[in-house]
Order: C-alpha cells, then structure tokens, then sequence
C-alpha cells in the first residue's frame, strides 16, 4: 500500500467523533502503510490542550478499541499529532493554523497535500469553509474536505453551505461522509445485484412487489435531545442513510465500477424521483413519538426537549422513481427510536406466482446489515412425510475468522478519502434530490402541525406505531421484518 503524504486538519479534534472513530481508523491504516512516515495530523479544538495531551488521547483511543496492539507502534503513530487551540470564529486562529500547516509540510515532506475534516456542530461547517477559502490554508498539492452529515437542514441551507464549501473545493475534492456507506453489507448491494444472475434477472418492476428498509434503533435520544429537537429522524436518518441505501438498491447498472460512472448511474435514478403529493404523503407516511415506560423516558421527557415538541422520533414512508430496473416499484422505508431490537436490514419481496399448491409464500432477498451481516433468500419446499409447504432460508453469513478482517466503516471511508476514490460518497446533485424530497415532507408535516394533528405516540421496545403498518399501497402487503 503506496505512502501517501498529506497534513490532515481535524476540526473537533477534542471530540466523541475524533476519539471513538477518526483516531482508531488513522492507526489502521498507519499499520497498514497507507500512511506511514510523511503524515501528521492537527487536532483544533477551543479546549486549551497541548501536543502531548493530544497523543494521550490518541494513545487512549487506539487502546480501547485494540486489544493487542505494539506499544511501540502506538507511539510511533501519536508522535505525528499536533494541537491547535482554535476558535472556528477567529480569523487570527486560522493564520495561526496555517503557519503550523505548513511547518509540519516540511517537516515530514507531505508535497503541499491537505485533507480538512470537519467533525464539528454542523453550524460550523459553512464558517470554517468560508474561512479555509480567505485565509488560504490550501496549499499547492491536493486539497479535499471531509464533511459530516448532516450537510445543511434543508435545501436552502445545504446549497448556502455548498456554495461556501465550492468557494474553496472542487466538487471531485468534496467528500459528503455517510459512514452507511462503509459497511460491508451496504457494500455488498451492487455485487449482490449484478454478478448473480439468479438475482440479477428478477430484480426488476416484472418481478419484485416492493422494497423495505428498517433501520430500527434500540435504545431512545437519551443525551441528544438537543441535537434531534432540530433535526428528527427524517433528517437525521432518511435524508442520508435510508435515502443512499434505496439508491443503491434502485439504481441502474452502471457502464464500469469507476465512480464516475457509478454517480451517472444514480444520477440517472434520483432524476426520476417522484415526488409526493399532499394527499400522497398523509396516505403513505408517518411520523411518530415514543412514550415513556418504567424505564424509560418518553421523548418529551428527555433532557433538551420541549414540553409541546412535535420532532419524530420515528419516519416512515414510501419511495418511488419512474425510471431504473424497479420504476413503479414501492420502496418503503421505516426508522426510529425504542424498537424492539437493534437492527438494520433490507427486504426485497418477489411478487406471488401461481402454482398448484396454492399455499406456497412468495421468496424474499434478505441484507441484514446490522448487528449480524448476513444475506439469505427464503424459498419453499416441502415439508418432510407430508405434501405441505415449508419455508428455508438460503444464507450468505461470514465466519468469526471473517468477521475480524470487515474494517469499520470510517476506515473504509478515510481510506478512500486518502486514495480519492469518491464512489461511496455523496455528490452534490444527489444530494440535491435527497433535500427536495425531505422538504416536500417536513412541509406537508408542518401544515400538520398548524392544524393540530401532531406525530402519533408509540410505546418503546415495540415495532414503532401501528399507522406504519397501514402506509402500503395494497392490503396484502406487510412489513417482512416484524
């Protein structure tokens, strides 16, 4: 694996993002030789801590998520990390960061390449952008940023930030992270779909009878409520990770696997979006809250939320595109908050046949991304001494010894970053699309508001409401995962 020279800049250095995913993925691929003698990397932060307290909690955050790991290596690695007290706000700050930007370019001969990582409070993306531009902190080899989801609030905004961030980046520098897209079943949809012939040949409108995404979390906003009182799930969850999994799963098969060609095949998708109608989004959506228990808090109890909040913590929906090898086909959606379980799976229903044992199930395509990554087709048979029909499960699971070498899914995604391969992130005219059809919902939600219909309520550890279970577009459908 090539050494690839660079000064990386991570905006938020001090903080969750940094500690629990960007600084065990940087030693990874450390040890992997993708960066190896000419790196270094600038933490800034407000909190006013020095270079070695910084390495401490580099050193700290490699330890707890490494059970066997060189001591000596961990040091290596730590000694290429600086600090850099910044306030986002200050243009002197960023003098000052850019003096130490290029000192540590010459020390270790990064040719002039930067990365910026932004794993900051999204308010912040639009200032540091706007700043990165008029103090000049790129330099004269290559310049990409990193920007964390989620990429503005609504269309507006996401193009206002786009704008600053295109003041400074080309769009091929620009690399929108969904960490969704760095897991391995995710990764998995398009090879799944295209080099199986057996799948390949009915993963078409003539074939499948609707599509559904559960991305189904265990446990409540909890710590977050300020955050999620401006976002709920359907920016926070839908707008990015739902919206990039149906891409992928929707999308027509691209000329060749370079990313160019991989975002003209989504490109050509998301043009053929429909979008819903008023009538349309009151008959096949719905937003939800989840009450409280004997132990748990009800959202509207939580800390940082309003008493009279009307934010979902649970979306669900339907997906249509008039155009790929499923237009016309009902992609469904659901996510939120207190389900029953932890889990994050796609199910692809094949439509009924008809045959002479009358009671025979139709088959499903199953991608169980997490917690357990699995694939498995259910196909009928017959049941044993008699002439009845029994369903079996056809898997696709990985053994332990496997399970060890799936990198995390920033690993993935800041390899790539360092290789410029832009396949698994979000160019902006996707984006684009995503935020038009979030808006048309938030809308129609809002007129809701106004008239005094609010989100339904839902208990915890359950499957989210039951108006969920009304929102398909014939009677005979139902959710699979339930």
């Amino acid at each position: 694996m090539n050494n690839i020279p660079v000064v990386m800049i991570i905006f938020g250095g001090s903080g969750d993002l940094a500690h629990r995913k960007l600084y065990p993925a940087l030693f990874n691929l450390y040890e992997q030789g993708l960066i190896r003698d000419n790196f270094a990397v600038i933490g800034t932060a407000r909190r006013p801590w020095t270079h070695e307290y910084l390495r401490e909690q580099v050193s700290d955050a490699i330890h707890e998520t490494h059970k066997e790991v060189s001591e000596n290596d961990v040091q290596a690695f730590v000694s290429h990390f600086y600090y850099q007290s910044h306030d986002v706000t200050n243009v002197e700050h960023y003098q000052a960061l850019k003096e130490l930007a290029q000192e540590l370019d010459d020390r270790y001969s990064a040719q002039g390449n930067r990365i910026f990582y932004m794993a900051m409070a999204p308010r912040f993306f639009g200032t540091i952008a706007t700043h990165i531009n008029d103090q000049h902190l790129t330099s004269t080899g290559f310049n990409r940023i990193v920007v964390e989801k989620p990429f503005g609030r609504d269309l507006a905004s996401a193009e206002k930030l786009n704008q600053q961030i295109t003041a400074s980046f080309a769009e091929d520098d620009i690399f929108r992270i969904d960490h969704y897209l760095g897991k391995e079943m995710v990764q998995n949809i398009l090879p799944l779909r295209f080099t199986n012939p057996l799948i390949k040949n009915v993963w078409n409108s003539d074939n499948v009878k609707n599509i559904q995404v559960t991305l189904a979390e265990r446990l409540g906003v909890e710590a977050r409520g300020g955050y999620y009182e401006t976002s709920g799930a359907l920016r926070d969850m839908v707008q990015n990770h739902i919206f990039q999994i149906i891409t992928l799963l929707a999308m027509p098969q691209p000329t060749d696997l370079t990313a160019k060609s991989i975002h003209q095949a989504k490109q050509e998708l998301l043009d053929s979006l429909v979008m819903p109608t008023k009538e349309e989004i009151d008959q096949h959506f719905v937003r939800g809250q989840y009450l409280g228990s004997d132990t748990t808090f009800g959202y509207k109890q939580e800390p940082n939320v309003a008493e009279d909040s009307t934010t979902e913590t649970f979306a669900a929906g339907q997906i249509k595109f008039q155009k790929g090898p499923v237009a016309g086909v009902p992609i469904y959606f659901r996510t939120g908050k207190e389900f029953r379980e932890k889990e994050s799976r796609i199910d692809i229903v094949l439509k009924h046949m008809s045959n002479p044992y009358g009671q025979a199930h139709s088959n499903n395509i199953t991608i169980v991304i997490d917690p357990q990554m699995e694939i498995y087709i259910t196909i009928n048979g017959k049941k044993i001494s008699t002439s009845g029909i029994r369903r079996e499960n056809l898997d696709y699971t990985f053994a332990k010894s496997e399970l060890a070498q799936v990198p995390d899914g920033y690993e993935r995604l800041l390899h790539d970053v360092f290789v410029n391969d832009s396949t698994n992130f979000t160019h902006w005219s996707e984006l684009k699309n995503y935020w038009k059809f979030i808006d048309l919902i938030e809308d129609a939600w809002h007129q809701d508001n106004q008239a005094g219909k609010k989100p339904v309520e839902y208990l915890p550890y359950r499957m989210g409401p039951k108006a969920a279970d009304q929102i398909f577009d014939s009677a005979t459908e139902h959710w699979i995962y339930d």
